[in-house]
């Protein structure tokens, strides 16, 4: 069963849109069902699950530029336009919504979804959204995979401390997921691709060397060959038995993604990127993708909408 669900609008077909030319299940409009999860039934479809988590509470809160809210919708317009290759179906199960600045309740929302989904035996894809979906996406995962290793491809490493009001931000998940595992006796299994020296304080590199986080930084991605790319990811999934992978749009360069809560002038160029995105789904062991930051108010010609949509479709088709 899944859960009941507050601040919670379920799948619009009518987000599902694409040609009328296209033969049938060529593209991805005519591969999903819209769902709701109080009458939806998961069971045995071993469909991949679309989750939108309309919030930029935390990108407020982390004093970004805020409009991620209206990411998820966009973002599957975009990609139910494009051609699909591959024979599975998908489920769009709808959105969660933070209002009136609930953040922590929609990331307890979050983590019942995903944590019900997840146990009818479905992988999950939640389109952002601010990071701060990382918390609430991380702690639906953790009961059924308590040694979960999380990859995250991003300009930052998002280990910034708790606030003195104890309240979450964009910046935060991580540190909140090291600080979960280290009260649970779990390990926490992290690593960061694409990280940007002069976006992250140093204090931020303390805490990542505290907690013992490999990561890459875009500079070292840029210089050093694939070969050593895929190394240092294998060195990191050949410990781990699930992977939940994260993607940031803020990894890439500005030119590529300009509706983001903070561009990156030096980010990644998609095709840096989307070859260690396709290896690590190809170890089979990823259970669960995010997608953060598409900021629609903020892009231009919807740019970064459907660069994210390219990555998604690539991803979904090795799933």
């Amino acid at each position: 069963m899944l859960p009941n669900l507050l601040s919670y609008e379920p799948g619009k077909a009518e987000i599902w849109q694409g040609r009328s030319d296209s033969l049938p299940n060529e593209r991805f409009f005519q591969r999903v069902t819209t769902q709701d999860v109080r009458t939806a039934n998961l069971a045995n479809s071993n469909a991949p699950v679309f989750v939108g988590f309309c919030s930029d509470e935390g990108i407020k809160r982390n004093a970004g530029r805020i409009g991620a809210a209206q990411g998820p919708s966009i973002l599957k317009e975009e990609l139910a336009r494009l051609p699909y290759h591959g024979n599975k179906q998908f489920i769009d199960l709808g959105n969660i919504y933070c209002e009136d600045e609930q953040l922590e309740f929609a990331q307890q929302q979050l983590a019942s979804l995903i944590a019900g989904v997840q146990q009818q035996g479905n992988k999950t894809i939640v389109f952002g959204g601010g990071h701060e979906m990382a918390w609430g996406h991380f702690m639906g995962l953790t009961k059924q995979y308590p040694d979960l290793g999380i990859i995250n491809f991003d300009a930052h490493l998002d280990l910034r401390p708790l606030p003195k009001e104890n309240y979450g931000t964009s910046g935060t998940p991580f540190y909140q997921i090291a600080q979960y595992c280290q009260q649970n006796n779990l390990p926490f299994n992290y690593c960061c691709l694409g990280i940007q020296p002069h976006a992250n304080t140093q204090s931020l590199f303390t805490f990542a060397n505290t907690f013992k986080v490999p990561y890459l930084t875009a500079e070292q991605i840029n210089q050093n060959n694939i070969a050593q790319h895929l190394k240092f990811i294998d060195d990191f999934i050949a410990k781990q038995k699930a992977i939940y992978l994260s993607i940031c749009l803020d990894v890439f360069a500005e030119s590529h993604a300009p509706g983001v809560s903070a561009p990156q002038a030096l980010g990644l160029l998609p095709w840096q990127a989307l070859p260690l995105l396709k290896y690590i789904v190809q170890t089979g062991k990823v259970v669960s993708i995010d997608i953060a930051e598409l900021s629609p108010p903020w892009d231009q010609s919807r740019k970064t909408a459907r660069l994210a949509a390219m990555i998604v479709a690539e991803l979904l088709e090795l799933i």
